[in-house]
């Protein structure tokens, strides 16, 4: 398979010379032209099937799968999770910044104030920039952090309400009156 192999650079050449389709059917044609040359090399002699670029097992490591895996709490982990989630803690750079994230988890999660102090100070001593600069914010508005940590009150669900009520008044924007948002408001509810 010889020339230009990218959907778009050959979709801009073609233009060039006077193709007035679409990308996106450049793009399907390309894609099965890929497809039957693999095809063809995998009739090859010696040769088995090309390993296709996703693995069936353990979904790649991205830093929201990693985030979960380290703050998921009480629920228990698989097996191949316990084994990642291990992998990671033995990192000697990963293992202080684990190790701070999940106590403060466990310091919000199971309302310890007591603990909030020493774990502020771990924070800004630790040598990890984004722990430090996380303490600093927490100590500026301290009356609040320590009354979230200790009450079991909330606003979240205020919170809730008025994100529901945003996120109508978006997709509304400019269509209609207070009228018809409020009416779409409650009939959310």
């Amino acid at each position: 398979m010889g020339g230009v192999r990218q959907a778009k650079r050959l979709f801009e050449e073609i233009v060039q010379q006077g193709y007035q389709g679409s990308y996106v059917t450049v793009a399907r044609y390309t894609h099965r032209l890929r497809q039957s040359y693999r095809q063809q090399l995998d009739s090859l002699e010696g040769r088995g099937p090309a390993p296709s670029n996703i693995t069936a097992g353990q979904a790649p490591l991205t830093a929201r799968r990693a985030v979960w895996l380290l703050l998921k709490g009480a629920k228990p982990l698989s097996v191949e999770d316990e084994g990642l989630l291990l992998k990671l803690q033995q990192h000697p750079n990963l293992a202080p910044a684990i190790q701070l994230a999940q106590q403060f988890a466990d310091l919000v999660r199971q309302r310890q104030p007591g603990q909030l102090d020493p774990w502020l100070e771990r924070a800004s001593s630790s040598s990890i920039k984004q722990f430090q600069n996380f303490a600093k914010s927490l100590q500026e508005d301290y009356e609040a952090v320590k009354a979230g940590v200790t009450l079991e009150i909330s606003n979240g669900q205020v919170e809730g309400q008025v994100n529901r009520l945003k996120m109508i008044k978006r997709q509304m924007y400019g269509r209609a009156g207070l009228a018809l948002l409020s009416r779409r408001f409650l009939l959310a509810s």
